[in-house]
């Protein structure tokens, strides 16, 4: 059954009486900051010093770190799967995967290897979130990389699952170079300005640091708690 608001002008402009506007505010002005430092963290850093700076932070972590290109994605992804165990691997829907060369891994190579794939499909309901929690690889690849933190950011949507990245028991980002930004700022900045230009955004958006780690216990650091046990970026070189 769907709801309805009742009364809310009355209620707003009441709050507004109270704090002393005559009239209620439809728009806020975004205050302008005499100093701005987050726009200065490796503000003259181009692409290749954002990859050291992500690269270092892999480190601090836990999560494996890869370059590659395009040519060579597919045995780089082959080797990162072998290393982790194999499969099943569960993978989104994305047609990136194909423009990086990666389609003939999920349609035969992983077959004849008897490597089990699973495509992530809407129509599929529920079933998606089991081969999800079956699968001991989670494939995806991120739409905005965070240099500084070493974050991924993931745009959920109806063939990206977000249980792809967290349910599988690890978790293979491939991260377009030209993802990568300074960090947080830029990030958010740009997801502002989709918003301001009335472009769709994803209803869930998450910024994924590594595999899944907890010190909140006597701030001792457990890695694999609630999540991916391992994580590795694979670097694409796309630009």
């Amino acid at each position: 059954m769907k709801g309805s608001i009742q009364n809310r002008n009355e209620f707003l402009h009441t709050i507004s009486k109270q704090l002393g506007r005559n009239e209620l505010k439809t728009e806020l002005e975004k205050p302008k900051w005499n100093y701005q430092p987050q726009d200065n963290v490796l503000k003259s850093a181009d692409k290749d010093d954002l990859v050291k700076v992500l690269k270092l932070q892999c480190n601090s972590i836990h999560t494996d770190f890869f370059m590659t290109n395009k040519n060579d994605l597919l045995e780089t992804v082959r080797q990162c799967v072998a290393k982790y165990g194999g499969g099943p691997v569960v993978a989104w829907r994305d047609s990136r995967f194909q423009e990086f060369g990666l389609a003939p891994l999920f349609a035969h190579i992983w077959q004849e290897e008897n490597i089990e794939f699973y495509e992530w499909d809407p129509s599929k309901g529920e079933e998606n979130i089991h081969a999800a929690e079956r699968a001991n690889i989670g494939m995806t690849i991120s739409d905005i990389t965070l240099a500084e933190s070493g974050t991924a950011v993931l745009f959920s949507n109806k063939d990206k699952g977000r249980t792809v990245s967290f349910l599988p028991h690890a978790s293979l980002i491939i991260i377009p170079k030209s993802t990568i930004v300074p960090r947080l700022t830029q990030a958010a900045r740009w997801i502002s300005e989709k918003v301001k230009n009335g472009e769709h955004i994803a209803s869930c958006i998450n910024f994924i640091t590594g595999p899944s780690n907890s010190a909140d216990i006597e701030s001792k650091l457990v890695v694999g708690v609630h999540g991916p046990v391992k994580a590795a970026y694979i670097v694409v070189e796309d630009m």
